[in-house]
């Protein structure tokens, strides 16, 4: 499945300040790996020694947490799109601190 992976502006600098790339997968993890494939600097900002994703990294599928579907499992369809967000107070592994917003 051809997919849309949106980029957060802290990684762009591994992905030749790109925003979104294209890729193909017939579930997340696979789209997921073909991006890290095509960026390889990418890849340990996403994932742990493991090759789990990262616990501040968030991805969503159309506006949709994966980890409430079927997590990197979740399957793919034409057009779909793939957003990387990382967590906002976790954030150190991006070079920045966390930021508090106003109640």
């Amino acid at each position: 499945m051809a997919v849309k992976v949106i980029i957060p502006t802290p990684l762009r600098q591994y992905t030749d300040k790109r925003d979104s790339i294209e890729t193909t997968g017939a579930t997340v993890a696979e789209a997921l790996a073909g991006l890290t494939t095509q960026y390889s600097a990418l890849r340990r900002h996403l994932y742990n020694e493991e090759g789990k994703l990262r616990s501040f990294v968030n991805i969503y599928l159309n506006d949709e947490d994966i980890r409430y579907l079927q997590k990197d499992k979740t399957p793919l369809n034409d057009n779909d799109v793939i957003s990387i967000v990382p967590s906002i107070a976790g954030g150190a592994a991006f070079g920045y601190r966390a930021i508090e917003f106003p109640a």
